[in-house]
């Protein structure tokens, strides 16, 4: 299957492309002018970002959801310690060109956050409610774009449905062991053996992410 790379681009470019296209030559000005506020208009309505949520396994799934499904889809994987949030400004810019869903993982965002002893927060299960909201909203044909914590999930994903998955944008997102270097010792340690002493040198990973308004905030979706 040939695969297909979609390459980010700012919205002035894209704004741009769009003037172009609706711009004809071969018409007087004031029709030039009436197509072009006609096509600023179907760019801003295109760039619309939607705030849903969905209930999968019992815990309520937040996720951002921009463009027309008539556009290839890009699924957007945030890492850690972030969320979808990260997308803020990315979604509008390319709305108007693709489909765009962006989810926030279990414990991460606006979705769900159930203690450790109701909820196994491993790679595998983050990626079945990754998987289970894809088929759900019936993404049958998608890119993923993946980062940090996103790269584990989206690495399983494309492993899972190579049919689906048409492309991998990757950012940042390791893919094999000799890429956790000694950052990842403690954490490591803790993943082996859960104490509470093991858990001590990681509190502070989350303090900043913790601190943010724009993460509590709704207002600052």
């Amino acid at each position: 299957m040939r695969k297909r790379w979609f390459l980010p681009q700012s919205l002035g470019v894209a704004l741009l492309l769009v003037f172009a296209a609706a711009c004809d030559s071969n018409r007087d000005t004031v029709s030039q002018q009436a197509g072009t506020i006609r096509a600023a208009s179907a760019a801003g309505a295109s760039s619309q970002v939607y705030y849903r949520t969905t209930r999968i396994d019992g815990l309520e799934i937040f996720y951002r959801e921009a463009g027309s499904r008539d556009n290839p889809t890009i699924l957007l994987l945030h890492g850690f310690p972030t969320s979808s949030h990260m997308f803020r400004n990315l979604i509008p810019a390319l709305a108007d060109q693709y489909h765009l869903v962006a989810p926030d993982y279990p414990g991460y965002g606006y979705s769900s956050m159930p203690s450790v002893d109701e909820f196994d927060y491993t790679f595998d299960r983050l990626t079945e409610i990754v998987e289970i909201l894809t088929e759900r909203m019936n993404l049958d044909s998608y890119s993923i774009y993946l980062m940090d914590y996103g790269a584990p999930v989206g690495y399983r994903l494309a492993a899972k449905y190579p049919g689906r998955v048409q492309a991998l944008i990757v950012q940042n997102g390791n893919a094999y062991d000799e890429g956790l270097l000694e950052f990842w010792d403690p954490i490591k340690k803790y993943w082996a053996d859960k104490t509470p002493e093991n858990a001590e040198p990681l509190r502070g990973l989350g303090s900043v992410y913790a601190q943010n308004p724009a993460t509590s905030d709704m207002a600052n979706l």
